[in-house]
């Protein structure tokens, strides 16, 4: 294909410039950038390209003034990619400034979350509603402006800011859910007649993004279902914190992403008619590969003592700022410069993307007019309307099962849940047949084989830490509410994405985790978690829900997919379990809905209480059937039942009655907080079959039995 005569210029006048061969043409790489349009300049763009140019130093300007404030932050990425933000913002992205949760808008996501400054500077510029005295602000208490984007949330609630980001790699990886529910909602919505869903998903990405695993993981499955929406911008600037990258890395990453599948330029970052050209071409190239974009940047260029060096990572330019914006021609002694030209430049710039707004509103309407069933689906997803906890309880049928494992009980509920919330996806990280989550006739998402782009199962592959960071960027997108799956143990694969979850309250997203214990049996101590599940319930704003028989298995998938603080875990057994036909199924789902209920009540005065979840709830059952005095108590989620009233609390847990015993096939630090003794496994366990590891290790009825005796 043809590059750019342009570059080819540019490339010629700067070939070899700040160490790095600019625009040069390695034999063994392909570029796809168009035949310039740009040879003959108009007055017109002539005017664009130094308002660019402008608005880029002037967005380093209100950089350096916020860091300098904060006496914290980073310059590096916001003076060295401003030209990058200068056309995204100023040309190439379209997006409404006043209409910031527009559906078709273009998504950017800044994975290089560090470089936040980058991000508030052109929300600041485009007129998003972020005034500069939040900018000023920048990393102070109740600021819109934290020290890394966050998505908006209970803390904050910052326009234009799509996902949080910070943990290096994981933008990259949510920018690639982002595609797959873009693929997915333009193959469900879009008509021939009407184009509802068509816009495209871009990520700023470092250094350090590029050598977390994550990025590498999400990279190979967005090349493979050929995500073309996608635009990947590497601030290729050859430093990381401690070291220049040379130190730690030596791989050609633009050959990287070419081997995955990637249509991939290398250029300029610093030439703004290139940066502008290349994104064009990305956009327009609908060929079936994600666009990686290597932008060959200087760090905290303008900065003439840090530029280039790892010095510019942090704050150390601080007691450059003045003279660095001297340097790049902003005003003497004025801080948080914002030119008028500038202001009216981006109000030039709101006016065009209103135009393509308006027009896509006219779309809009004539589409949902044409079909008002779709129409009203989709709103209610954006809206994340769904029926109520106990309406759709109520839908479900009694699943009646005998004795079976959770994860089976679970395959069941998952075909009802996909009934009643039409937007519900799942996927699985190469395990669909044991963790059993596959939505019949949902079909299969992708490209090739049987799959296409409307599927709603998602095979990541042995991809867990990608599967978790792409959910949540499928979740951020707003559209859908997915799923993923994997064996409980490996979850610490993607702990950082369950984290990032709830801090970003991302009730749109939940994990379906099984094999959920030593009762893995003989796959031996590598697979079987005794310590997991205590581990995601220290997460803030996670619910993790590990019910005890198939009703209470219903509550837990009905909670996943109606709570709206944030997101839930799903913890299901491999081996059967009873189920506690004594009460009605309508009391169990009620009971787990509230996260513990009386599963069993005293017939005597109350002595003691025992406490369980999941497979160890038949065996207090069993334990306590010949004990009038003893009551159990189900707590499928702890974090649940500690948000009911202090009144229902007391109704299930007595303050008067201090003697209680908590089992689980865990680690038993978190059940004293509930229980003064606790039958658990505080160590690792090992291979033998299921039964013989719950029986040498205590989880028996029989052992609970003569626990219970000895408290006697």
């Amino acid at each position: 294909m043809k590059f750019s005569m342009l570059a080819i210029a540019a490339a010629a006048l700067s070939a070899g410039v700040n160490g790095f061969a600019v625009n040069q043409v390695p034999a063994a790489r392909t570029f796809a950038v168009r035949q310039s349009t740009m040879l003959k300049a108009t007055e017109v763009e002539t005017d664009k390209m130094a308002a660019l140019a402008t608005a880029a130093n002037e967005a380093r300007g209100l950089a350096m003034d916020s860091i300098a404030a904060a006496h914290s932050g980073h310059m590096g990425l916001p003076l060295g990619a401003a030209e990058i933000g200068a056309s995204l913002y100023g040309s190439q992205m379209t997006y409404n400034a006043k209409d910031p949760q527009w559906m078709n808008r273009d998504r950017f996501i800044l994975s290089a979350g560090h470089g936040s400054m980058f991000l508030y500077s052109w929300l600041n510029l485009a007129g998003f509603d972020l005034p500069m005295e939040e900018v000023k602000n920048f990393r102070q208490h109740h600021s819109m402006t934290p020290g890394h984007p966050e998505f908006p949330n209970s803390e904050h609630n910052t326009p234009g800011i799509e996902c949080t980001t910070g943990p290096l790699g994981q933008g990259v990886a949510n920018a690639v859910g982002f595609a797959v529910s873009e693929k997915m909602a333009a193959a469900k919505y879009n008509t021939e007649e009407h184009t509802i869903f068509d816009h495209h998903i871009y990520a700023l990405a470092g250094d350090g993004c590029f050598q977390e695993g994550v990025s590498a993981e999400a990279a190979a499955f967005a090349a493979h279902e050929k995500l073309d929406n996608l635009i990947v911008l590497y601030d290729a600037n050859e430093v990381t914190l401690d070291k220049m990258a040379e130190y730690t890395q030596s791989e050609d990453i633009l050959k990287r992403y070419e081997s995955y599948g990637w249509e991939v330029y290398d250029i300029d970052g610093h030439d703004l008619a290139v940066v502008e050209e290349t994104i064009a071409a990305a956009k327009a190239s609908d060929n079936g590969k994600p666009k990686f974009i290597k932008c060959n940047t200087i760090i905290g260029k303008g900065m003439e003592e840090t530029e280039g060096t790892n010095a510019a990572h942090g704050e150390a330019g601080v007691p450059y700022v003045d003279a660095a914006k001297k340097n790049i021609g902003l005003p003497d002694g004025e801080k948080w410069y914002v030119s008028e030209g500038t202001r009216d430049f981006f109000g030039d710039v709101q006016a065009k993307n209103e135009a393509v707004y308006n027009e896509w509103q006219a779309t809009y309407k004539a589409w949902s007019e044409a079909n008002p069933d779709m129409a009203k689906e989709l709103e209610a997803a954006i809206a994340d309307e769904v029926m109520s906890a106990e309406e759709m309880i109520a839908a479900i049928p009694e699943l009646e099962s005998g004795a079976e494992a959770t994860r089976v009980s679970g395959y069941k509920a998952i075909q009802e849940i996909s009934k009643l919330v039409p937007n519900y996806i799942s996927g699985s990280a190469d395990l669909h047949g044991s963790t059993r989550n596959y939505i019949d006739g949902g079909g299969n998402f992708g490209a090739g084989f049987d799959k296409s782009y409307e599927g709603k199962n998602l095979y990541f592959g042995i991809r867990e830490h990608a599967m978790g960071s792409i959910l949540n960027g499928i979740a951020y997108h707003g559209i859908f509410k997915a799923s993923g799956s994997t064996f409980l143990v490996f979850v610490d694969y993607f702990r950082p994405t369950v984290r990032v979850a709830g801090l970003a309250e991302l009730n749109r997203v939940s994990w379906i985790l099984t094999h959920d214990s030593i009762g893995v049996g003989e796959d031996g101590p590598t697979h079987q978690p005794v310590e997991t599940v205590s581990g995601l319930r220290v997460f803030p704003n996670v619910d993790v829900y590990r019910p005890g028989d198939a009703e209470e298995t219903v509550a837990a998938f009905v909670s996943s997919v109606t709570r709206k603080e944030g997101p839930t875990a799903l913890i299901f057994s491999r081996q059967n379990m009873d189920q506690n036909d004594a009460l009605p199924a309508a009391e169990r789902r009620a009971g787990a809905l509230k996260g513990a209920y009386i599963a069993k009540k005293e017939t005597e005065d109350l002595d003691t209480i025992v406490i369980a979840t999941g497979s160890e709830v038949q065996h207090a059952l069993k334990a306590a059937a010949d004990k009038p005095g003893v009551r159990v108590v189900s707590m499928p989620c702890m974090e649940a039942y500690e948000r009911q009233s202090d009144e229902y609390k007391e109704e299930v847990l007595p303050s008067s009655c201090t003697k209680r015993v908590a089992m689980e096939a865990g680690v038993s630090g978190l059940w004293y907080k509930y229980a003064s003794k606790v039958v658990g496994v505080d160590r690792f366990g090992f291979s033998a079959p299921g039964d013989t590891v719950m029986s040498e290790l205590g989880m028996t009825a029989e052992n609970l039995s003569s626990v219970l005796e000895s408290l006697s």
